[in-house]
């Protein structure tokens, strides 16, 4: 066993075999930001064998408050968020693979990439997406943990398909705040807290420790000093589209895909348009309408009073309006 891991594997519940486990096993962690950093930075030093890592944004310096692996270079140059990290972390262990991929995240994109993943952590800040997520890992029977945090406050729970109630069940019983950290802020210990609880529970499932599982969703106040358990088993129901006796998985349809979308908080709409954009030539056509800054992945047009983020993918950020209409009319104005 490398030395590098040496006071893991002393650890009695990993023990060498553990180890030999964790180095096995295939991690997913979908977002990128405050959450997937850390929870990628645990897991590579914890020496995992693969880690798949999927975001759709870039780096900006409001992210560098509590987002490890990033830092001001990133954010000068709008390097997106998997790409930033996938460098830092291939330089603390060169061991791991790392795949990422800088996209949307939608039921048809995810399900292939889940083919041999052993473990999926959320690290969105999106209720649509984790409705997809919830869908695809009780159809592939993939274990998930859960986690949130805004403010203070943070949550976390590990769903196991065919055992566990799901994300939507537990919607439907326990109270879920939808405020988020563009609206009412954050600070970077409840990240932390969080992912201790994310993480902790990975490696459990990783070394398959199933007796060590925490069966309960986990919710904390800091700022209050308030800590709480919650049993939820009761929350499973048997008529869930999800989880249920008959489920259907309704967020994977095509009508339930959001194709545009206000990003909660950031006086920004998001545009999907599924197609290859040459950013190259975009940017010469571009360059007499404001200043254009173009790197291997995106495009970046300052369209006073508006940014306008176009990716290689066709996917647009407009900022600067909460106009569904609006970001619409920019968009073809542009791209066509």
């Amino acid at each position: 066993m490398n030395d590098r891991y040496a006071r893991q594997s002393l650890f009695k519940p990993i023990g060498v075999a553990g180890q030999k486990k964790i180095s096995e096993k295939h991690v997913m962690i979908l977002g990128c930001g405050a959450l997937g950093t850390a929870n990628a930075d645990n897991l590579v030093r914890a020496g995992i064998g693969k880690l798949t890592i999927i975001d759709r944004d870039y780096v900006e310096y409001t992210n560098l408050q509590r987002q490890q692996l990033f830092n001001e270079h990133d954010a000068d140059n709008q390097v997106p968020k998997v790409i930033a990290a996938k460098e830092k972390l291939a330089a603390i262990n060169s061991n791991v693979q790392i795949e990422t991929h800088v996209m949307d995240v939608t039921g048809i994109t995810l399900a292939p990439l889940l083919a041999d993943v052993d473990l999926l952590i959320d690290a969105t800040d999106n209720f649509d997406i984790r409705f997809i997520m919830n869908d695809l890992i009780h159809k592939y029977n993939i274990p998930w943990i859960f986690g949130s945090c805004v403010g203070s406050t943070g949550m976390s729970f590990t769903v196991f398909p065919g055992e566990s109630p799901c994300l939507y069940c537990l919607l439907n019983t326990t109270t879920i705040s939808g405020a988020t950290c563009d609206s009412v802020g954050i600070i970077a210990s409840a990240v932390q807290m969080v992912v201790a609880h994310q993480t902790t529970e990975a490696l459990k499932l990783l070394v398959e420790d199933e007796a060590a599982l925490r069966t309960k969703l986990v919710m904390f106040d800091l700022w209050t000093n308030h800590y709480q358990q919650i049993n939820v088993d009761k929350a499973k129901k048997a008529a869930c589209p999800t989880c249920g006796t008959l489920p259907t998985y309704p967020y994977l349809s095509y009508e339930a895909q959001t194709k545009t979308e206000v990003l909660c908080g950031r006086n920004t709409v998001q545009i999907r348009a599924n197609r290859e954009v040459a950013l190259e030539s975009l940017a010469h056509q571009l360059g007499r309408l404001g200043k254009v800054n173009v790197n291997d992945f995106l495009l970046s047009l300052d369209y006073d009073p508006y940014r306008v983020v176009i990716f290689r993918d066709g996917r647009a950020f407009i900022h600067g309006t909460d106009s569904l209409e609006k970001a619409k009319k920019i968009y073809y104005q542009l791209v066509g």
